[in-house]
Protein backbone atom coordinates (compact mmCIF):
# COMPACT_ATOMS: atom_id res chain seq x y z
CA UNK A 1 0.00 0.00 0.00
CA UNK A 2 1.38 3.29 -1.03
CA UNK A 3 2.59 5.50 2.02
CA UNK A 4 2.95 9.57 2.59
CA UNK A 5 6.68 8.39 2.79
CA UNK A 6 6.58 7.46 -1.12
CA UNK A 7 5.46 10.86 -2.02
CA UNK A 8 8.18 12.97 -3.81
CA UNK A 9 7.16 16.25 -2.06
CA UNK A 10 6.46 17.35 1.67
CA UNK A 11 4.22 20.02 2.07
CA UNK A 12 4.82 20.47 5.67
CA UNK A 13 9.04 20.53 4.92
CA UNK A 14 11.54 22.87 3.65
CA UNK A 15 10.22 25.72 0.77
CA UNK A 16 6.60 25.66 -0.45
CA UNK A 17 6.83 22.74 -3.46
CA UNK A 18 4.79 24.35 -7.24
CA UNK A 19 1.17 23.60 -7.62
CA UNK A 20 2.40 20.80 -9.89
CA UNK A 21 3.55 19.07 -7.12
CA UNK A 22 0.80 19.60 -5.11
CA UNK A 23 -1.13 18.21 -7.32
CA UNK A 24 1.10 14.76 -7.17
CA UNK A 25 1.05 14.95 -3.64
CA UNK A 26 -2.91 15.24 -3.39
CA UNK A 27 -2.73 11.44 -5.54
CA UNK A 28 -0.54 9.83 -2.38
CA UNK A 29 -2.57 12.03 0.19
CA UNK A 30 -6.08 10.11 -0.94
CA UNK A 31 -4.81 6.78 -2.01
CA UNK A 32 -5.79 5.43 1.47
CA UNK A 33 -8.27 6.24 4.57
CA UNK A 34 -4.72 6.33 6.70
CA UNK A 35 -2.96 8.47 4.54
CA UNK A 36 -5.78 10.88 4.73
CA UNK A 37 -6.60 11.22 8.15
CA UNK A 38 -2.56 11.29 8.77
CA UNK A 39 -2.18 14.12 6.35
CA UNK A 40 -5.29 15.91 8.14
CA UNK A 41 -3.83 15.50 11.38
CA UNK A 42 -0.39 16.96 10.26
CA UNK A 43 -2.13 19.85 8.90
CA UNK A 44 -4.07 20.81 12.63
CA UNK A 45 0.04 21.69 12.95
CA UNK A 46 0.45 23.92 10.15
CA UNK A 47 -1.07 27.55 9.48
CA UNK A 48 -1.80 30.02 6.75
CA UNK A 49 -0.90 28.53 3.21
CA UNK A 50 0.35 25.35 4.18
CA UNK A 51 -2.66 24.60 6.38
CA UNK A 52 -5.07 25.88 3.51
CA UNK A 53 -3.76 23.89 0.92
CA UNK A 54 -3.25 20.78 3.59
CA UNK A 55 -7.13 21.32 3.74
CA UNK A 56 -8.05 21.71 -0.07
CA UNK A 57 -6.25 18.09 -0.60
CA UNK A 58 -8.13 16.84 2.25
CA UNK A 59 -11.68 17.51 0.41
CA UNK A 60 -12.65 20.28 2.52
CA UNK A 61 -12.64 22.84 0.39
CA UNK A 62 -15.14 25.31 2.18
CA UNK A 63 -12.60 25.74 4.92
CA UNK A 64 -10.09 25.86 2.78
CA UNK A 65 -11.27 28.77 0.84
CA UNK A 66 -11.69 30.71 3.95
CA UNK A 67 -8.40 30.10 4.98
CA UNK A 68 -6.45 30.67 1.62
CA UNK A 69 -8.36 33.74 1.22
CA UNK A 70 -6.77 35.70 4.04
CA UNK A 71 -3.36 34.42 2.95
CA UNK A 72 -1.14 36.31 1.09
CA UNK A 73 -0.75 36.12 -3.25
CA UNK A 74 1.56 34.08 -4.76
CA UNK A 75 1.15 31.26 -7.41
CA UNK A 76 -0.06 28.55 -4.94
CA UNK A 77 -2.41 30.33 -3.39
CA UNK A 78 -4.05 31.34 -6.23
CA UNK A 79 -3.95 28.27 -7.88
CA UNK A 80 -5.36 26.35 -5.13
CA UNK A 81 -8.10 29.18 -4.42
CA UNK A 82 -9.47 28.68 -8.10
CA UNK A 83 -9.46 24.46 -6.67
CA UNK A 84 -11.26 25.44 -3.60
CA UNK A 85 -13.91 27.48 -5.47
CA UNK A 86 -14.29 25.33 -8.34
CA UNK A 87 -15.06 22.27 -5.73
CA UNK A 88 -17.60 24.58 -4.01
CA UNK A 89 -19.63 25.34 -7.73
CA UNK A 90 -18.04 29.45 -7.26
CA UNK A 91 -16.97 29.35 -10.98
CA UNK A 92 -16.98 32.90 -11.05
CA UNK A 93 -14.73 33.40 -8.36
CA UNK A 94 -12.62 30.40 -9.48
CA UNK A 95 -12.34 31.91 -12.84
CA UNK A 96 -11.03 35.20 -10.97
CA UNK A 97 -8.46 33.19 -9.15
CA UNK A 98 -7.11 31.70 -12.06
CA UNK A 99 -6.92 34.87 -13.42
CA UNK A 100 -4.87 35.95 -11.08
CA UNK A 101 -2.30 32.82 -11.63
CA UNK A 102 -1.74 33.34 -14.68
CA UNK A 103 -0.59 37.03 -14.34
CA UNK A 104 1.60 35.63 -11.85
CA UNK A 105 3.52 33.45 -14.07
CA UNK A 106 1.17 30.56 -13.85
CA UNK A 107 0.17 30.73 -17.52
CA UNK A 108 -0.43 27.98 -19.36
CA UNK A 109 -1.51 26.12 -16.20
CA UNK A 110 -3.86 28.57 -14.77
CA UNK A 111 -5.41 29.23 -18.69
CA UNK A 112 -6.05 25.11 -19.02
CA UNK A 113 -7.73 25.53 -15.47
CA UNK A 114 -9.82 28.13 -16.27
CA UNK A 115 -10.94 26.09 -19.67
CA UNK A 116 -11.99 23.34 -17.61
CA UNK A 117 -14.12 25.76 -15.08
CA UNK A 118 -15.92 27.18 -17.91
CA UNK A 119 -16.76 23.82 -19.52
CA UNK A 120 -18.15 22.47 -16.01
CA UNK A 121 -20.61 25.64 -16.24
CA UNK A 122 -21.65 24.40 -19.74
CA UNK A 123 -19.93 27.78 -21.51
CA UNK A 124 -17.73 25.66 -24.30
CA UNK A 125 -17.02 28.93 -26.53
CA UNK A 126 -15.13 30.22 -23.41
CA UNK A 127 -13.39 26.90 -23.30
CA UNK A 128 -12.10 26.67 -26.92
CA UNK A 129 -11.31 30.57 -26.70
CA UNK A 130 -8.74 29.89 -23.43
CA UNK A 131 -7.31 26.91 -25.82
CA UNK A 132 -7.14 28.76 -28.54
CA UNK A 133 -4.79 31.02 -26.48
CA UNK A 134 -2.45 27.82 -25.29
CA UNK A 135 -2.42 26.33 -29.15
CA UNK A 136 1.34 27.32 -29.06
CA UNK A 137 1.85 24.67 -26.67
CA UNK A 138 0.62 21.94 -28.35
CA UNK A 139 2.94 20.02 -29.32
CA UNK A 140 4.43 19.70 -25.72
CA UNK A 141 1.38 20.16 -23.02
CA UNK A 142 0.27 16.88 -22.32
CA UNK A 143 -2.74 18.63 -20.45
CA UNK A 144 -4.02 20.75 -23.45
CA UNK A 145 -4.55 17.74 -25.79
CA UNK A 146 -7.15 16.58 -22.56
CA UNK A 147 -8.53 19.52 -21.90
CA UNK A 148 -9.07 19.99 -25.79
CA UNK A 149 -10.43 16.07 -25.45
CA UNK A 150 -12.98 16.88 -22.98
CA UNK A 151 -14.52 20.33 -24.82
CA UNK A 152 -15.08 17.78 -27.57
CA UNK A 153 -16.61 15.15 -25.46
CA UNK A 154 -18.58 17.43 -24.52
CA UNK A 155 -19.85 18.64 -27.77
CA UNK A 156 -20.76 14.93 -28.79
CA UNK A 157 -18.02 14.56 -30.99
CA UNK A 158 -16.30 11.23 -29.48
CA UNK A 159 -13.77 10.34 -31.37
CA UNK A 160 -12.17 13.44 -31.78
CA UNK A 161 -12.40 13.49 -28.24
CA UNK A 162 -10.32 10.14 -27.87
CA UNK A 163 -7.85 11.09 -30.02
CA UNK A 164 -7.07 13.87 -28.13
CA UNK A 165 -6.46 11.75 -25.20
CA UNK A 166 -3.95 9.53 -26.93
CA UNK A 167 -2.03 12.31 -28.01
CA UNK A 168 -1.62 13.55 -24.15
CA UNK A 169 -0.42 10.17 -23.87
CA UNK A 170 1.62 9.98 -26.26
CA UNK A 171 2.99 13.37 -24.82
CA UNK A 172 2.73 11.63 -21.23
CA UNK A 173 2.33 7.97 -20.60
CA UNK A 174 1.77 8.75 -17.22
CA UNK A 175 -0.63 11.67 -17.64
CA UNK A 176 -3.67 10.23 -15.15
CA UNK A 177 -6.73 12.15 -16.46
CA UNK A 178 -6.22 10.81 -20.47
CA UNK A 179 -5.45 7.73 -19.24
CA UNK A 180 -8.55 7.05 -17.14
CA UNK A 181 -10.88 9.27 -19.49
CA UNK A 182 -9.67 6.96 -22.73
CA UNK A 183 -10.29 3.76 -21.09
CA UNK A 184 -13.88 5.10 -19.81
CA UNK A 185 -14.31 6.26 -23.60
CA UNK A 186 -13.60 2.56 -24.10
CA UNK A 187 -15.79 0.88 -21.29
CA UNK A 188 -18.78 3.44 -22.81
CA UNK A 189 -18.48 1.94 -26.22
CA UNK A 190 -18.75 -1.50 -24.99
CA UNK A 191 -14.38 -2.05 -25.62
CA UNK A 192 -13.63 -4.28 -22.32
CA UNK A 193 -10.67 -5.69 -23.86
CA UNK A 194 -9.09 -1.55 -24.93
CA UNK A 195 -10.32 -0.34 -21.90
CA UNK A 196 -9.02 -2.81 -18.94
CA UNK A 197 -5.80 -1.89 -20.53
CA UNK A 198 -5.99 1.60 -20.07
CA UNK A 199 -7.53 0.95 -16.76
CA UNK A 200 -4.29 -1.40 -15.67
CA UNK A 201 -1.93 1.70 -17.28
CA UNK A 202 -3.94 4.10 -14.47
CA UNK A 203 -3.55 2.09 -11.62
CA UNK A 204 0.04 1.63 -12.80
CA UNK A 205 0.14 5.89 -13.40
CA UNK A 206 -1.28 6.74 -10.06
CA UNK A 207 -1.60 5.23 -6.77
CA UNK A 208 -4.57 3.25 -5.63
CA UNK A 209 -6.62 5.18 -8.14
CA UNK A 210 -10.54 3.89 -6.28
CA UNK A 211 -12.69 4.89 -9.86
CA UNK A 212 -9.85 2.82 -12.10
CA UNK A 213 -9.87 -0.20 -9.72
CA UNK A 214 -13.37 -0.07 -9.54
CA UNK A 215 -13.84 0.26 -13.37
CA UNK A 216 -11.48 -2.34 -13.99
CA UNK A 217 -13.32 -5.16 -11.46
CA UNK A 218 -16.65 -4.31 -12.92
CA UNK A 219 -15.06 -5.49 -16.83
CA UNK A 220 -13.01 -8.58 -15.12
CA UNK A 221 -16.78 -9.94 -13.78
CA UNK A 222 -17.91 -9.63 -16.98
CA UNK A 223 -15.14 -11.09 -19.12
CA UNK A 224 -15.76 -13.76 -16.10
CA UNK A 225 -12.50 -13.11 -14.87
CA UNK A 226 -13.71 -13.10 -11.26
CA UNK A 227 -10.10 -13.57 -9.24
CA UNK A 228 -8.96 -10.69 -10.91
CA UNK A 229 -12.41 -8.57 -10.46
CA UNK A 230 -12.19 -9.61 -6.58
CA UNK A 231 -8.23 -8.40 -6.35
CA UNK A 232 -9.13 -5.20 -7.72
CA UNK A 233 -12.00 -4.53 -4.97
CA UNK A 234 -10.15 -5.80 -2.45
CA UNK A 235 -7.09 -3.77 -3.02
CA UNK A 236 -9.78 -0.76 -2.81
CA UNK A 237 -11.50 -2.27 0.29
CA UNK A 238 -7.13 -2.49 1.67
CA UNK A 239 -6.69 1.47 0.97
CA UNK A 240 -10.04 2.84 2.05
CA UNK A 241 -12.11 -0.23 4.42
CA UNK A 242 -15.13 2.11 4.54
CA UNK A 243 -15.89 2.52 0.67
CA UNK A 244 -19.24 0.88 0.72
CA UNK A 245 -19.54 0.14 -3.20
CA UNK A 246 -16.18 -1.72 -2.96
CA UNK A 247 -17.62 -4.11 -0.12
CA UNK A 248 -20.82 -3.76 -2.16
CA UNK A 249 -19.02 -5.17 -5.38
CA UNK A 250 -17.04 -7.62 -3.57
CA UNK A 251 -20.81 -9.29 -3.01
CA UNK A 252 -21.58 -9.47 -6.13
CA UNK A 253 -18.63 -10.53 -7.30
CA UNK A 254 -18.95 -13.47 -5.09
CA UNK A 255 -22.60 -14.28 -6.38
CA UNK A 256 -21.53 -14.13 -9.70
CA UNK A 257 -18.55 -16.25 -9.65
CA UNK A 258 -21.11 -19.46 -9.31
CA UNK A 259 -21.68 -19.76 -13.25
CA UNK A 260 -24.06 -22.04 -15.27
CA UNK A 261 -22.39 -23.75 -18.49
CA UNK A 262 -24.23 -22.68 -21.33
CA UNK A 263 -24.75 -25.57 -23.38
CA UNK A 264 -27.01 -24.29 -26.45
CA UNK A 265 -23.84 -21.23 -26.54
CA UNK A 266 -21.15 -23.72 -27.07
CA UNK A 267 -23.32 -25.52 -29.54
CA UNK A 268 -23.97 -21.74 -31.21
CA UNK A 269 -19.97 -21.79 -31.45
CA UNK A 270 -19.74 -24.97 -32.31
CA UNK A 271 -21.38 -24.81 -35.68
CA UNK A 272 -20.18 -21.49 -36.72
CA UNK A 273 -16.30 -22.90 -36.57
CA UNK A 274 -17.53 -25.48 -38.83
CA UNK A 275 -19.02 -22.66 -40.94
CA UNK A 276 -15.49 -20.85 -40.87
CA UNK A 277 -13.90 -24.40 -41.73
CA UNK A 278 -15.34 -25.01 -45.02
CA UNK A 279 -13.05 -24.82 -48.02
CA UNK A 280 -12.40 -22.02 -50.59
CA UNK A 281 -12.62 -24.79 -53.56
CA UNK A 282 -16.26 -24.89 -52.85
CA UNK A 283 -17.05 -21.65 -53.66
CA UNK A 284 -17.49 -20.55 -57.41
CA UNK A 285 -14.80 -18.13 -58.21
CA UNK A 286 -12.59 -17.60 -61.35
CA UNK A 287 -9.44 -19.74 -61.97
CA UNK A 288 -7.61 -16.41 -61.33
CA UNK A 289 -9.06 -15.30 -58.25
CA UNK A 290 -9.10 -18.87 -56.72
CA UNK A 291 -5.06 -19.29 -57.71
CA UNK A 292 -4.38 -15.60 -55.73
CA UNK A 293 -5.96 -17.20 -52.50
CA UNK A 294 -4.16 -20.37 -52.60
CA UNK A 295 -0.87 -18.65 -53.13
CA UNK A 296 -2.05 -16.25 -49.75
CA UNK A 297 -2.71 -19.45 -48.27
CA UNK A 298 -6.06 -18.26 -47.75
CA UNK A 299 -7.66 -21.73 -47.81
CA UNK A 300 -11.14 -21.44 -45.73
CA UNK A 301 -13.90 -19.35 -45.21
CA UNK A 302 -12.36 -18.29 -41.98
CA UNK A 303 -9.03 -17.45 -43.64
CA UNK A 304 -11.26 -15.28 -46.17
CA UNK A 305 -13.05 -13.45 -44.05
CA UNK A 306 -9.77 -12.68 -41.59
CA UNK A 307 -8.64 -10.83 -44.29
CA UNK A 308 -9.12 -7.51 -45.27
CA UNK A 309 -9.73 -5.62 -49.07
CA UNK A 310 -6.43 -3.72 -48.55
CA UNK A 311 -4.76 -7.29 -47.56
CA UNK A 312 -6.06 -8.77 -51.06
CA UNK A 313 -5.32 -6.14 -53.34
CA UNK A 314 -1.58 -5.71 -51.95
CA UNK A 315 -0.73 -9.12 -54.09
CA UNK A 316 -0.16 -9.19 -56.96
CA UNK A 317 -1.73 -9.93 -59.74
CA UNK A 318 -4.94 -9.44 -57.59
CA UNK A 319 -7.32 -7.13 -59.02
CA UNK A 320 -10.55 -4.96 -58.74
CA UNK A 321 -12.01 -7.92 -60.50
CA UNK A 322 -11.33 -10.56 -58.49
CA UNK A 323 -12.20 -8.32 -55.51
CA UNK A 324 -15.52 -7.99 -56.91
CA UNK A 325 -16.10 -11.57 -57.21
CA UNK A 326 -15.05 -12.20 -53.78
CA UNK A 327 -17.46 -9.81 -52.55
CA UNK A 328 -20.03 -10.76 -54.57
CA UNK A 329 -19.92 -14.35 -53.37
CA UNK A 330 -19.92 -13.11 -49.36
CA UNK A 331 -22.50 -10.92 -50.10
CA UNK A 332 -24.88 -13.47 -51.41
CA UNK A 333 -24.35 -15.22 -47.92
CA UNK A 334 -24.26 -12.25 -45.77
CA UNK A 335 -20.47 -12.09 -45.03
CA UNK A 336 -18.14 -9.86 -46.00
CA UNK A 337 -13.91 -9.54 -45.73
CA UNK A 338 -12.45 -8.93 -42.65
CA UNK A 339 -15.37 -9.42 -40.34
CA UNK A 340 -13.74 -12.20 -38.60
CA UNK A 341 -11.24 -9.72 -37.18
CA UNK A 342 -14.15 -8.69 -34.87
CA UNK A 343 -14.86 -11.53 -33.83
CA UNK A 344 -12.80 -11.92 -30.48
CA UNK A 345 -12.95 -15.95 -30.42
CA UNK A 346 -11.82 -16.24 -34.39
CA UNK A 347 -8.15 -16.62 -34.21
CA UNK A 348 -5.67 -16.57 -37.28
CA UNK A 349 -3.38 -19.57 -37.89
CA UNK A 350 -0.15 -18.54 -37.34
CA UNK A 351 2.39 -19.27 -40.53
CA UNK A 352 5.15 -21.95 -39.67
CA UNK A 353 7.25 -20.29 -41.64
CA UNK A 354 6.82 -17.03 -39.47
CA UNK A 355 6.71 -18.52 -36.53
CA UNK A 356 10.19 -20.00 -36.83
CA UNK A 357 11.61 -16.38 -37.15
CA UNK A 358 12.20 -16.00 -33.14
CA UNK A 359 12.09 -17.96 -29.81
CA UNK A 360 8.74 -18.51 -28.20
CA UNK A 361 9.67 -16.46 -25.12
CA UNK A 362 9.92 -13.12 -28.04
CA UNK A 363 6.90 -14.06 -30.18
CA UNK A 364 4.96 -14.78 -26.72
CA UNK A 365 5.51 -11.25 -25.96
CA UNK A 366 2.47 -8.77 -25.58
CA UNK A 367 2.34 -5.29 -27.32
CA UNK A 368 2.80 -4.03 -23.63
CA UNK A 369 6.27 -5.26 -24.19
CA UNK A 370 6.83 -3.64 -27.45
CA UNK A 371 6.00 -0.06 -25.75
CA UNK A 372 4.47 1.35 -28.60
CA UNK A 373 2.88 4.89 -28.68
CA UNK A 374 -0.95 4.77 -27.91
CA UNK A 375 -2.06 5.47 -31.42
CA UNK A 376 -0.27 1.87 -32.56
CA UNK A 377 -1.07 0.03 -29.44
CA UNK A 378 -5.03 0.60 -30.63
CA UNK A 379 -5.01 -0.09 -33.96
CA UNK A 380 -3.49 -3.39 -32.84
CA UNK A 381 -6.36 -3.65 -30.83
CA UNK A 382 -8.94 -3.20 -33.51
CA UNK A 383 -6.90 -5.79 -35.76
CA UNK A 384 -7.16 -8.39 -32.73
CA UNK A 385 -3.60 -8.42 -32.53
CA UNK A 386 -2.02 -9.52 -29.32
CA UNK A 387 1.12 -10.97 -29.38
CA UNK A 388 4.38 -10.47 -31.40
CA UNK A 389 3.78 -13.77 -33.09
CA UNK A 390 0.36 -12.39 -34.30
CA UNK A 391 1.99 -9.06 -35.40
CA UNK A 392 4.63 -10.69 -38.05
CA UNK A 393 1.94 -12.44 -39.58
CA UNK A 394 0.38 -9.47 -40.32
CA UNK A 395 1.62 -7.48 -43.88
CA UNK A 396 2.37 -3.43 -44.08
CA UNK A 397 -1.41 -3.29 -46.45
CA UNK A 398 -3.11 -4.82 -43.22
CA UNK A 399 -1.58 -2.29 -40.97
CA UNK A 400 -2.09 0.35 -42.82
CA UNK A 401 -6.29 -0.28 -43.76
CA UNK A 402 -6.59 0.06 -40.22
CA UNK A 403 -8.94 3.33 -39.28
CA UNK A 404 -5.77 6.29 -37.89
CA UNK A 405 -2.88 3.97 -39.03
CA UNK A 406 -0.26 5.87 -40.59
CA UNK A 407 2.87 5.84 -41.97
CA UNK A 408 4.57 6.88 -38.58
CA UNK A 409 2.81 4.06 -36.46
CA UNK A 410 4.12 1.33 -39.09
CA UNK A 411 7.66 2.73 -39.23
CA UNK A 412 7.83 2.56 -35.42
CA UNK A 413 6.57 -1.02 -35.27
CA UNK A 414 9.17 -2.21 -38.19
CA UNK A 415 11.94 -0.21 -35.99
CA UNK A 416 10.56 -2.37 -32.82
CA UNK A 417 10.05 -5.26 -34.75
CA UNK A 418 13.72 -4.87 -36.49
CA UNK A 419 15.22 -4.51 -32.75
CA UNK A 420 13.90 -8.28 -32.07
CA UNK A 421 15.31 -9.68 -35.60
CA UNK A 422 11.60 -10.19 -36.78
CA UNK A 423 9.73 -8.32 -39.43
CA UNK A 424 6.30 -7.92 -40.98
CA UNK A 425 4.59 -10.45 -43.36
CA UNK A 426 5.52 -10.48 -46.80
CA UNK A 427 3.31 -11.16 -49.66
CA UNK A 428 4.83 -12.71 -52.81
Amino acid sequence: MVTLADAPVNLFEGDLPSFEDIKTLWQYVNSSEINRNTFREQAENQKGLVKGIALLLCGEADEAAKLLTKCGDCVQKSMALGYAFRKRGDFDKAIEAFESAAQQSEGIAAALEKCETHRLTGDLKASEKELKACSNFENVSAEYHFQKGKVLDAQGEYDNAMDEYEHAIDLDNGHVKALFQLAYSFDLRGDEQEAAHYYQEVIKAAPAHVNAMLNLAVLYEDMGEYDKALNCVESVLLSHPNHAKAELFRKDIASASVMIYDEEREKRRDRQNKILEIPISDFELSVRSRNCLKKMNILSLGDLLRTTEAELLSYKNFGETSLLEIKKVLDYKSLRLGMALEDKNAAKPIDPEIASQASPEILNQTMDDLNLSVRAHRALDRLGVKSILELINKTEAELLGCKNFGVTSLNEIKERLEGLGLSLRKLE
